[in-house]
């Protein structure tokens, strides 16, 4: 019995209201730690509906370990892509060395995953579809964080507000534009555009890829089944970011077509399917770093926050692995501002070894000289007697805490 004169609150905590933008990765994978937590999330996302299809992704290192406790590890390994070789060709078409793809990536074979875009996507949106709010053909359009959470303005014309936002929308991240500035300010790139598609499987290539180099160029056919469409590659070294581009499908599919003519093998090939493709995504080889991840009641997560660039390989393994940092980060602390704190505070050190991946040596892939072409092909010959390459410390290099539930 309560005392005379006194009252006894029982009342749990209200339920914070996170609205997440972005369906891509880190998105449904925040959500779904948050949910866990007990927070009530809302997803935007610009499509329609969830993305399926894309081209191969690695899960690696410490993702592995936030897949499985996620649940949902048995289901990746089941869609892992099994790609037996690696084959490198010269400017004529000629082998200059076969080796197994972990050779070259330095993944952790039995452990490792590589699985289509659309599979991790699919699995990820499975485990929130029924508890979390999506919101798709919409997006952001304002932010306003002048009373005691945050006013959202959607393109749809809709508003509503929010405790926390957070931005997983990519590299290109709207997000971050409408809180820190325009992306030139964070974004560093690293001299390479590329252009990814798919095209029929005439080849009869089978779970493997085929890589076709000369100085500055490469082309790629990447072949993830027995008789599935090619995942076609085409890269080339640009001194200086061709930003006209990236919003004119017609000014990029120039710009692949004027860097690869007159180029040997199969390219020509290439070139004519991606005229053809409806389903081209074209980008610069680039890296988003920033001196700080949120402001305010508004955080980013994943490429928005720390693309590392797919030199690296490790885009998807950060977004998901920063995502569990920081719905833990989150669930731990009611203070948002103490939380974000702490997620930059567990997650920065691995976003930089990460990053700079692409300054020890897998920007070797694609050689600009003539001389580093050459070392790189001695490189890959000494491979083929090799099983694997020295696994990168930089892919295990976050202890994930316990995530606990807390109200």
């Amino acid at each position: 019995m309560t005392p005379p004169g006194l009252s006894m609150d029982v009342r749990t905590p209200a339920k914070r209201r996170v609205l997440i933008s972005g369906a891509g990765i880190s998105g449904p994978a925040l959500a779904y730690w948050l949910h866990r937590s007990g927070f009530g999330v809302t997803v935007v996302e610009k499509a329609g509906a969830p993305r399926d299809g894309g081209y191969p992704i690695d899960v690696r290192g410490t993702a592995v370990e936030v897949v499985r406790r996620m649940g949902i590890l048995p289901q990746l390994q089941d869609a892992h892509i099994d790609v037996r070789r690696c084959t490198f060709l010269n400017a004529a078409g000629s082998k200059v060395a076969s080796v197994t793809p972990s050779a070259v990536a330095g993944s952790v074979e039995g452990q490792d995953l590589e699985v289509r875009r659309g599979d991790l996507t699919a699995a990820l949106h499975a485990m929130v579809r029924d508890d979390v709010e999506f919101l798709f053909g919409d997006s952001i359009d304002t932010l306003d964080q002048a009373g005691q959470g945050v006013d959202v303005t959607f393109d749809s014309g809709q508003q509503r507000t929010f405790d926390l936002v957070v931005g997983a929308d990519g590299m290109h991240s709207r997000t971050r534009e409408s809180l820190f500035g325009p992306e030139g300010q964070f974004h560093r790139y690293l001299g390479y555009c590329f252009a990814i598609f798919t095209m029929p499987n005439t080849f009869g290539l089978s779970r493997e890829v085929m890589l076709w180099n000369t100085p500055g160029k490469a082309a790629a056919l990447y072949a993830v089944g027995d008789n599935d469409e090619l995942h076609a590659f085409l890269t080339f070294h640009q001194p200086e970011p061709p930003f006209d581009a990236l919003r004119n499908p017609d000014a990029q599919r120039k710009l692949v077509a004027t860097a690869f003519a007159g180029a040997g093998w199969e390219v020509p090939g290439m070139v004519n399917a991606m005229h053809d493709a409806d389903d081209l995504f074209f980008d610069t080889a680039g890296q988003i770093r920033m001196p700080h991840w949120s402001s305010g009641r508004v955080a980013l997560v994943g490429d928005a926050a720390y693309a590392p660039s797919f030199l690296t390989g490790q885009g998807s393994s950060l977004a998901l692995a920063g995502a569990y940092m920081l719905a833990d980060a989150l669930a731990t602390d009611r203070d948002h501002a103490a939380a974000f704190a702490a997620y930059e505070r567990g997650v920065r050190e691995f976003v930089a070894m990460n990053q700079a991946l692409v300054d020890n040596g897998a920007a070797t892939l694609f050689p600009t000289t003539v001389r580093a072409l050459e070392q790189r092909n001695t490189m890959l010959r000494g491979l083929v007697t090799m099983p694997s390459a020295p696994a990168r410390p930089a892919h295990s290099a976050l202890a994930l805490p316990d995530f606990t539930p807390r109200p």
